[in-house]
C-alpha cells in the first residue's frame, strides 16, 4: 500500500506514543492526544481528518478504566463505541484505512483455549461490552479496516501493570498478586510494529489478535518484573512478592479468568513471530531506565 500520510489517535497515550515512535519515514505521520481531538465530538474528529487528511487513521484512543467503567457506563461507551463508529463513518467517506484496537476484554474467560479470531465475544462487564460494540461498528462499516485485539499491554512511561509493581517494590516491598488469572502480556513497542505493518497492508481485513508470547499470571508476570528490574538495577534491594487467588483481591468489574489470544493467524500473515514476553519486558525496562535517568 503507497501511503504519505497517517493519523494517530490517543497519540498521548502509552500505545499511541509508541505508534509515533516507530512509524515508518515514508509516512507523514501526525499524532492527536484527547486534549487536542475530542474523539466523542464529531465535529471535532470531521476537522482533525480536514487537517491531515490522512491515508490511515491509527484508533489508539479508548476509555480503559475498567472498575471506573462500570459507574461512567456514558463515558465508556461514548469513547469506546459511539467513537469508533463515527470515525469509521468518516474514513470510509474520505477512503481512509482505519486500524482500531480492542481487547481481550470482549471474551468471559471461560474458554479451556487461546480465542482465536472467530471466538464468540461475551464480554463481563461494561468495558469490555464497549470495546465490543466499537468493534461490531467499525466491522459493519465500510472502512478499509482492521481490529487489533490485544491483551494487557504495557510500555515506557505509561500507566500500567508493569510501572506499578515497580512503584509499590520500591515503596512497600512486598507486593500480592493474582495467580489464577491467565493472559498474555503485551509490550507496545512491538504491538506498534503490528499496528503499522497492518495499516499498510491493504489486503488485510477485519480481526487479528496479537500480544507476546506466553501464557502467564498476573503473578507470574510480576515475579518477572522482580527478576528482571533487580537484574538491570531499577530495585536498590529484593521485594517480595506473593500470590493470591482473585477472591482475595475483590474489584468492580469481574475480569475474565483466562484472556490468552492467539496470534498463529496474525503471524501467518504477515510473517512475523511473537515475542517471548520476559524478552519484551527486559526491552521495555531498559526503556524505562533511561526514562528514569538510571542507565
Amino acid at each position: 500500500m503507497s501511503a504519505s500520510r497517517a493519523l494517530v489517535l490517543g497519540a498521548a497515550g502509552q500505545l499511541g506514543r509508541a505508534c509515533m515512535d516507530c512509524a515508518p519515514e515514508a509516512i507523514a505521520t501526525q499524532g492527536f492526544s484527547r486534549a487536542s481531538c475530542d474523539v466523542t465530538d464529531d465535529v471535532a474528529l470531521r476537522r482533525v481528518m480536514d487537517e491531515v487528511d490522512p491515508h490511515i487513521v491509527i484508533n489508539a484512543a479508548a476509555y480503559t478504566a475498567v472498575d471506573a467503567a462500570e459507574e461512567d457506563r456514558d463515558m465508556a461507551e461514548a469513547v469506546n463505541a459511539d467513537a469508533p463508529a463515527m470515525l469509521s463513518a468518516i474514513c470510509a467517506q474520505r477512503g481512509a484505512r482505519l486500524v482500531h484496537l480492542s481487547t481481550d476484554f470482549v471474551f468471559d474467560g471461560r474458554s479451556p483455549r487461546p480465542y482465536v479470531p472467530d471466538s464468540a465475544p461475551a464480554p463481563l462487564g461494561v468495558y469490555g461490552a464497549s470495546k465490543w460494540r466499537g468493534e461490531q461498528a467499525v466491522l459493519a462499516g465500510d472502512a478499509r479496516h482492521v481490529v487489533v485485539r490485544t491483551s494487557w499491554v504495557y510500555g515506557p512511561g505509561g500507566r500500567n501493570f508493569v510501572l506499578t509493581m515497580l512503584r509499590l517494590m520500591r515503596e512497600q516491598g512486598t507486593v500480592r498478586v493474582v495467580n489464577d488469572q491467565i493472559g498474555s502480556p503485551t509490550s507496545t513497542q512491538g504491538l506498534a510494529k503490528i499496528c503499522w505493518l497492518l495499516a499498510e497492508r491493504d489486503d488485510a481485513r477485519g480481526v487479528y489478535h496479537w500480544s507476546d508470547k506466553g501464557a502467564i499470571s498476573w503473578y507470574d508476570f510480576a515475579c518477572g518484573i522482580h527478576h528482571e528490574a533487580l537484574a538491570l538495577g531499577l530495585l536498590s534491594a529484593p521485594a517480595s512478592v506473593e500470590p493470591i487467588p482473585t477472591t482475595a483481591f475483590p474489584t468492580t468489574a469481574q475480569r475474565p479468568a483466562y484472556s490468552v489470544l492467539d496470534a498463529s493467524a496474525t503471524c501467518r500473515a504477515l510473517g512475523v513471530v511473537q515475542r517471548p514476553w520476559r524478552d519484551a519486558l527486559r526491552d521495555m525496562l531498559r526503556s524505562q531506565q533511561q526514562l528514569e535517568g538510571t542507565a
